[in-house]
């Protein structure tokens, strides 16, 4: 059985972006298990952590949903460690009209924005597998999954998924685990960087964000508030980290 000097947070899509500002933030304090499917990025990942010999690496395509629970529950189980929080930022943006959508792209985008998720809680809530050390989840959704956009049918369904899935287990894993949904607005990062290339994307972004676009600490700022005990009584919520854009109607 773990100990708890052995016990861990689990950091999905850790290798780029907002999911690897979380990790560099949260290693100065937390032992990491960092989740990304490229195994060169995921050593840079690590290599900028806080104390990067005391972080584990889980390469894994997500994609693979079928595979989640055998393949975190082997990593987990022959370390002999435990999983108290969960981070998940790993995502897939597709941005396609309507009339292109098909299962194929549809299937990719809800199995890594949400079915992965679903499989990674409902493995470490088990007994058997984590001990209920399991305390608290954090899920990074985006306020696509309240706002339309031309384009984002997908990253929005998935989303939406997510937070749905994300206020239901907040009642019923209560008050052994705590869950909560972040909600980005407009953020730099790799994800998003073939969007702002188009200059009037970008001058869009700028004129409809009141504080202008985010950056991935943005981000990181919340999660470590929502991962940390100043959150204790904070569950089933969507926090909008947005700088004002879900706020602003004029046009």
């Amino acid at each position: 059985m773990a100990q708890p000097e052995t016990l861990y947070t689990l950091i999905t899509g850790a290798s780029s972006g907002i999911g690897e500002a979380i990790a560099a933030r949260l290693s100065q304090e937390r032992r990491l298990i960092l989740h990304g499917r490229d195994t060169g990025r995921l050593q840079a990942a690590q290599a900028r952590c806080a104390g990067p010999e005391r972080h584990l690496l889980w390469q894994y395509d997500l994609r693979d949903v079928a595979g989640i629970a055998p393949s975190l529950g082997a990593f987990i189980g022959e370390r002999g460690i435990g999983v108290e929080c969960v981070v998940h930022s790993a995502a897939v943006l597709k941005i396609l009209p309507v009339r292109m959508v098909d299962h194929k792209a549809l299937d990719e985008v809800l199995k890594v924005n949400f079915i992965s998720a679903a499989e990674i809680v409902s493995l470490l809530v088990k007994k058997r597998v984590n001990q209920q050390h399991l305390q608290a989840v954090v899920f990074i959704s985006s306020i696509a999954s309240r706002f339309g956009a031309p384009g984002f049918s997908m990253y929005s369904a998935s989303k939406g998924a997510l937070d749905s899935f994300m206020r239901t287990i907040a009642v019923e894993l209560a008050p052994r685990v705590r869950v909560n949904s972040i909600l980005p607005g407009g953020i730099s990062t790799r994800m998003t960087s073939g969007l702002l290339a188009d200059p009037k994307v970008a001058a869009k972004f700028e004129r409809d964000y009141p504080l202008g676009l985010g950056n991935p600490e943005d981000i990181v700022n919340a999660v470590e508030f929502l991962t940390s005990d100043r959150a204790r009584w904070i569950t089933g919520q969507e926090l909008i980290v947005d700088g004002g854009r879900t706020a602003n109607i004029s046009i």
